[in-house]
């Protein structure tokens, strides 16, 4: 399938970008002695993983429904966005822990100016990788990519902050705040720490809610809704409930509504189907739907 080509292309291609940075941030942060290049080093050496499982699992999550797999494989997505995670959180607080004890035991001198220069570039380069890959992603669906463009978004607020920082930094000695230069790279790098925190809570809860078949936000339910609902009116049928699941990347959609009539024409009661089907297809993508007549 082309799409499931493309989305190997952009996990790929999300994989060799972030093994190059990751080598180039470690080298760096030895030449340096900056733990805040090494935590970003660290970060993306831990996403590299996650990346390697999905180009090997990808071509699951097209296999189709089957009475064996009802809802499919999507939930190996979930499973898999639930373990980068617990992962990214855990390698958050290690590493912050050993930032803190550095930080306790003198601080950590860097040249700003240098480590400035170096995240600059790492965002430039960022940004052009996430443009191409923003465009390869067009038409698609896909929790996993998403989450990608999540992270490499995060890497471009982060480096150009970073640089930003350390450029200002340069100006401390100037300042009453001296005494905070020799602690500045520590104090980046735990600031960094806390602001990638909600991102990575949001993607391990988001996944967790689609495990366990949790209901999907309001805003998509009611968005759901207002898809549904004048299509089913056109045909005099009155929706009672929705039920809505959220697997992974795939959206179960099941209208249960009543009729006005003593009976149901059968041929309305196709149309409408096929009408609904199309219409939530062409909105979600990947989304089943079915109509339920309720006695």
């Amino acid at each position: 399938m082309i799409i499931e080509k493309r989305e190997r292309q952009i996990l790929l291609m999300s994989f060799i970008s972030g093994l190059i940075f990751a080598v180039i941030e470690f080298i760096f942060s030895i030449y340096s002695h900056s733990q805040s290049a090494l935590t970003d080093a660290v970060y993306d050496a831990s996403e590299l993983i996650f990346i390697a499982l999905l180009l090997f699992l990808t071509p699951l999550f097209y296999k189709p429904v089957s009475e064996k797999h009802p809802y499919g494989y999507y939930q190996i997505e979930s499973i898999l966005l639930i373990i980068k995670g617990v992962m990214m959180l855990s390698v958050s607080m290690g590493i912050s822990i050993e930032i803190i004890e550095s930080a306790l035991s003198g601080g950590n001198p860097v040249n700003n100016v240098q480590v400035s220069l170096f995240q600059l570039m790492l965002g430039i380069a960022s940004i052009f990788i996430f443009i191409i890959m923003k465009k390869m992603n067009h038409n698609l669906s896909s929790p996993t990519v998403e989450a990608e463009l999540l992270g490499w978004k995060i890497d471009i607020i982060y480096s150009l902050g970073m640089s930003i920082a350390f450029f200002m930094s340069r100006y401390l000695s100037k300042t009453p705040l001296s005494f905070v230069a020799p602690y500045f790279d520590q104090v980046i790098a735990v600031l960094v720490m806390i602001f990638m925190l909600p991102e990575s809570v949001k993607v391990l809860w988001s996944a967790i809610k689609d495990v366990f078949l949790f209901s999907p936000d309001a805003e998509l339910t009611e968005e759901v809704k207002k898809l549904c609902t004048p299509i089913m009116e056109q045909f005099n049928f009155v929706p009672v409930s929705y039920y809505i699941t959220k697997t992974g990347r795939h959206l179960w959609i099941s209208v249960y509504f009543k009729i006005q009539s003593d009976s149901l024409a059968t041929n309305d009661f196709k149309k409408a189907s096929e009408i609904v089907k199309s219409k939530t297809y062409e909105k979600f993508s990947e989304c089943t739907c079915e109509l339920i007549l309720m006695p």
